[in-house]
């Protein structure tokens, strides 16, 4: 089953209204909003990154960027860094799934991606949140309270600034 279908099979079993939208593939958080005719700061970026020696999923609004010093504060951590291309390749190959590109992946950790899941409280200010679901082509778009109910974030708090 694809991180599409995965995530399309959780908002129906749980009648979770969405809209997908199919596009051509888009390499930047613009890119993806105008492709999904969206603000850029409804889109969820999702990043993957490495917080001393465990990896974790953090989400945010794509107008914005991710504040390494709030969460290191917040989750008590001495080194946080990006995970490379190859480790977030490696690491969301799983199941038969071909591993995600940057860019691909989509705001949700378990059961969709093996990772504990932190968003930015800034989500909040949005009605919707939109965002790539496994390819660089497929988008979904939802409401942010539907999300944050299905997505279930280990914590939410404030770890992004405008950029």
């Amino acid at each position: 089953m694809t991180v599409l279908e995965s995530i399309r099979d959780l908002l129906q079993q749980r009648a979770i209204p969405f809209r997908e939208v199919q596009h051509g593939p888009t390499l930047t958080s613009q890119a993806a909003a105008e492709a999904r005719g969206e603000e850029l700061k409804h889109g969820g970026k999702a990043l993957l990154m490495k917080i001393d020696v465990d990896f974790a999923l953090f989400v945010l609004p794509a107008d914005r960027r991710a504040h390494s010093g709030s969460i290191r504060k917040e989750l008590g951590g001495k080194k946080l860094r990006f995970a490379s291309r190859e480790e977030l390749a490696t690491l969301t190959a799983f199941e038969g799934r071909t591993g995600l590109q940057p860019g691909s992946v989509p705001p949700f950790g378990h059961p969709i991606l093996p990772f504990p899941l932190y968003v930015d409280s800034a989500i909040r200010e949005n009605q919707r949140i939109a965002f790539n679901a496994g390819s660089l082509t497929d988008s979904i778009v939802m409401a942010v309270s539907d999300y944050l109910h299905v997505a279930v974030p280990q914590k939410i708090f404030s770890f992004s600034q405008v950029d």
